[in-house]
């Protein structure tokens, strides 16, 4: 059997844990460890997991984006919208097959939310 690595999780340094909980909550992410005075949390979102890791003066992140497919990006924008945040760009569909919106966190780490279109 050949060895085939997959991401399980990614975990972001926030300097507000109740504020980072409650974007990451807003768009339909899972508490499943921690909480708003927790120094570590985790958010699942499908078999996927966000963790939060509280830290005094997280840098500004400069490194790319996470992306995470999910069954309706236009879904998940109308929650950001709904919940006061402020998306990159309305959900599109793109030319390499897939219909996404891009937002940032509270700490700036860049998340996209995609699903595949058919026919891809």
């Amino acid at each position: 059997m050949a060895f085939r690595p997959e991401i399980n999780a990614i975990t972001f340094h926030v300097v507000d844990m109740t504020r980072s909980l409650a974007f990451y909550r807003a768009l339909g992410f899972e508490l499943v460890y921690g909480g708003p005075t927790a120094a570590f949390s985790s958010l699942s979102i499908g078999p996927d997991f966000v963790n939060l890791q509280r830290v005094d003066d997280a840098p500004t992140p400069a490194w790319g984006r996470v992306i995470f497919h999910v069954e309706s990006p236009d879904e998940v924008h109308q929650r950001c919208v709904e919940s006061g945040f402020d998306p990159m760009m309305a959900p599109s569909n793109a030319p390499w097959g897939e219909r996404y919106f891009h937002v940032r966190d509270p700490d700036g780490h860049e998340l996209s939310f995609a699903r595949r279109l058919r026919g891809h």
